[in-house]
């Protein structure tokens, strides 16, 4: 099957499937009248394990060394759960600042929400900005 037939089976445009392809990802065969990359049933399981994987938060680099495991015949799952391990920490972290981002988001518009718009000056950009105060 072509990108595009891969694609829609999957439900991800062409593009996903030529990105994963050009990553090495995934290992279409060539068509030899014209070139181009041809698909199989065996891609298309590979693409919904790279589409999971992806959604659990592993990068591109993590998938590849994962594939390279299984295809030595390794069981991949103990690096999945140490890798998986690893990104936890780091998740929260981000939670933790975003949550922090989203205060000050709503900080800052329940102090700004009476206040009048300013003009730009040679002093100012936007006074919103320029004159707020974090709190804390």
């Amino acid at each position: 099957m072509k990108a595009s037939q891969l694609a829609k089976r999957v439900g991800v445009t062409t593009e996903t499937v030529r990105f994963y392809t050009r990553q090495g990802l995934l290992w279409p065969h060539r068509d030899p009248a014209n070139g181009y990359h041809v698909y199989n049933e065996e891609d298309k399981r590979q693409l919904h394990f790279i589409l999971k994987a992806r959604t659990l938060g592993f990068s591109l680099k993590e998938i590849k060394q994962i594939l390279q495991h299984a295809e030595q015949g390794d069981s991949p799952c103990p690096m999945v759960r140490d890798l998986l391990a690893q990104h936890i920490p780091q998740v929260k972290q981000q939670i933790a600042e975003l949550s922090g981002l989203l205060v000050r988001m709503e900080t800052a518009l329940d102090q700004w929400r009476d206040l009048p718009d300013g003009v730009p000056s040679g002093d100012s950009v936007c006074q919103l900005i320029d004159h707020w105060h974090q709190e804390g």
